[in-house]
């Protein structure tokens, strides 16, 4: 089933067609595709990609790196934070999305505790600009999958052995040196896992900035998932929102054996 949907995606990305079952299809062959090559918009959804990816996986690692290690070090009531830490990974976007439209929105909860604070002069319409509804979205993301992340590291991190660590102690080695010479190269494998995941969940986006900005203002928060599903749903051009999925599908493969190439060349140093 999946393999067939994918060569009728490509079939129908070499077709000129509004989706309509009874409305008649023009076989263009490449034309999508040399559209696409052209289309700004497009390549504005390439960049917000990259951009997307590398901020919140770097954002990501860091924290959740942090907190696995700090919950490995017997602090009191641990339990308790790793469930608060993984919840916001459960919870629907279609639920967490209208709260936070709420609250950064003109006349929302975050200007309001700003103008409280006697910080108006730092309220702004957060998702009516380019660079902050951006940066709300991305906030989000981070805020929203930081728990998958936490989870694996912290399993990663029950894996070490012990008289590793316990011998680089003896060495002399502090928490800090511990933490890069010895339990970050050791997490090596998941770091590549969540890279592998970071950039096909990255092509795949759509749900926040879709749900929280609707890929404005002026394509600002645009991502080829919501580049597809404005092209296909609102403006009923089944065949060029195909051959940009089919492009979408290309580069996750892509990604996600270069990921894995990296990984294996950096083993192999």
């Amino acid at each position: 089933m999946i393999y067939f949907s994918i060569g009728y995606t490509g079939w129908m990305s070499m077709l000129n067609w509004t989706g309509f079952i009874l409305s008649p299809s023009e076989f263009v062959g490449a034309d999508n595709y040399v559209r696409m090559v052209q289309d700004e918009v497009f390549w504005r959804a390439m960049w917000h990609t990259a951009i997307f990816f590398v901020v919140t996986f770097t954002v990501q690692t860091a924290i959740s790196f942090t907190f696995a290690a700090i919950m490995h070090s017997q602090i009191y009531l641990a339990p308790i934070y790793k469930v608060v830490i993984f919840v916001p990974n459960v919870l629907a976007p279609a639920i967490m999305a209208p709260v936070f439209r709420v609250i950064f929105d003109a006349n929302g909860s975050l200007n309001g505790v700003l103008e409280s604070m006697g910080l108006g002069s730092l309220a702004r319409p957060w998702l009516a600009e380019d660079l902050t509804a951006m940066a709300v979205v991305m906030a989000v993301t981070i805020w929203q999958w930081t728990g998958l992340s936490f989870i694996l590291f912290y399993a990663a991190m029950s894996q070490i052995d012990p008289q590793i660590l316990e011998a680089a102690r003896i060495d002399g080695a502090g928490n800090l040196r511990t933490l890069g010479s010895i339990i970050w190269p050791l997490c090596r494998g998941t770091t590549i896992a969540l890279a592998t995941l970071g950039v096909i969940g990255s092509l795949k986006t759509f749900d926040v900035p879709w749900l929280i900005a609707n890929g404005g203002p002026n394509h600002a928060t645009e991502f080829l998932g919501t580049y597809i599903y404005q092209t296909m749903v609102e403006q009923k051009e089944f065949g060029y929102a195909a051959s940009i999925s089919v492009a979408l599908l290309v580069l996750a493969i892509v990604g996600g054996l270069l990921t894995r190439l990296g990984n294996r060349q950096s083993e192999g140093a």
